[in-house]
């Protein structure tokens, strides 16, 4: 059968990262020689902010809409918020200046800071779980469990492979039970029967599959043996030491964001498709699907209902830290995370814990 499906976000983001990766040696350089201005206006305010998103304008960022589109940014003081449009994983526009916040993750962020000694940090995380997933044809491949990868073939792409073997070691699996079967992004080779499982997203190419009347099951890796965060809040050291009341304005916005998306994703959604993603063709069911299951699966827990969104308690530091060990990336809780803002934002707005109502 063909098989028609928009680029997966991991398609353009990982190219995006790849460029990223090339540029960012150039970046830190012109970032020591260049002194950085602050957004704070004083009397005019905090002026306007640019947030780098990871990804394109798809529901992926619904509390960033509704902060806007809601006047919350203004109300924090703001002029106003520029969402620029991804695939990037932030770490060059952060460290060239070009934006103040950035949306990422745990992985991109680790890899920077190992690998090049950028000068950012995580704040806060939309996500408290990641959303990898090994996606399989529940008439087909069924992998419902870690060891239902023994004996199949599994299409994973490049850029995912050191975090796929990372999985088989959480999970005390040797590659040669399996096939590793080197794939791009389009999940066709899945539907086509190629491969038995392929690596994906919880929110992106499963909620496609199914949208073209496939049943699919799902082996997701923050609940088998990898958790760690995702769509990460990240600012420059500088800011975070510099621009503390602009980050906590920024994040108390996001929470009152995020939280009329928690309320109601439909509508959220519905503001996204009207306005920010008006020309991307997006299919609504899709996004609202998308949006719930971000909302129940990988933006709240027992700890952001105990803490609050956006927080990172010390054991899901820890398990993202182990999670980036075995993929190959060294850093420690100090290297990867600032929490204090938010913090900070929660001491000062205690009712904003209450995101549940």
């Amino acid at each position: 059968m063909s098989f028609r499906i928009t680029p997966g976000r991991t398609t353009l983001r990982r190219t995006a990262a790849a460029a990223t990766a090339a540029g960012l040696a150039l970046a830190l350089a012109a970032c020591g020689s260049e002194d950085s201005s602050s957004s704070g206006g004083g009397d005019e305010g905090l002026g306007e902010l640019d947030l780098q998103l990871s990804w394109i304008k798809n529901a992926e960022f619904a509390g960033e809409y509704m902060a806007d589109s809601s006047g919350y940014f203004t109300d924090a003081g703001f002029s106003g918020v520029n969402l620029v449009a991804g695939p990037s994983t932030g770490v060059a526009e952060l460290v060239q200046g070009s934006a103040k916040v950035a949306l990422s993750d745990a992985v991109s962020i680790g890899t920077a800071v190992a690998n090049e000694d950028a000068p950012v940090k995580i704040i806060g995380t939309t996500y408290q779980k990641n959303p990898f997933t090994v996606l399989s044809l529940a008439d087909g491949g069924n992998i419902a469990t870690p060891q239902d990868m023994i004996g199949k073939k599994i299409g994973v792409q490049d850029s995912n492979t050191s975090l796929f073997k990372a999985l088989l070691a959480a999970n005390d699996i040797d590659e040669g039970e399996l096939t590793i079967v080197p794939v791009q992004y389009d999940p066709s080779v899945l539907v086509n029967g190629e491969v038995d499982g392929f690596v994906s997203y919880l929110t992106n190419e499963s909620i496609t599959v199914q949208a073209q009347g496939k049943a699919v099951t799902n082996l997701p890796f923050a609940d088998n043996g990898l958790p760690f965060v995702a769509e990460t809040f990240v600012a420059t050291d500088q800011t975070i030491a510099e621009d503390r009341d602009l980050l906590k304005a920024f994040l108390v916005a996001e929470i009152k964001g995020w939280t009329d998306v928690i309320e109601d994703p439909a509508a959220a959604v519905d503001v996204c498709l009207a306005d920010y993603g008006a020309d991307l063709g997006l299919v609504r069911d899709n996004e609202v699907k998308s949006a719930q299951i971000a909302n129940d699966e990988l933006i709240t827990s027992a700890d952001t209902e105990e803490n609050g969104l956006f927080t990172i308690s010390e054991e899901l530091q820890g398990e993202t830290l182990e999670s980036l060990a075995g993929a190959g990336i060294d850093v420690t809780a100090e290297d990867l995370f600032d929490l204090s803002l938010l913090d900070e934002v929660y001491e000062e707005n205690p009712d904003l814990v209450d995101y549940a109502g």
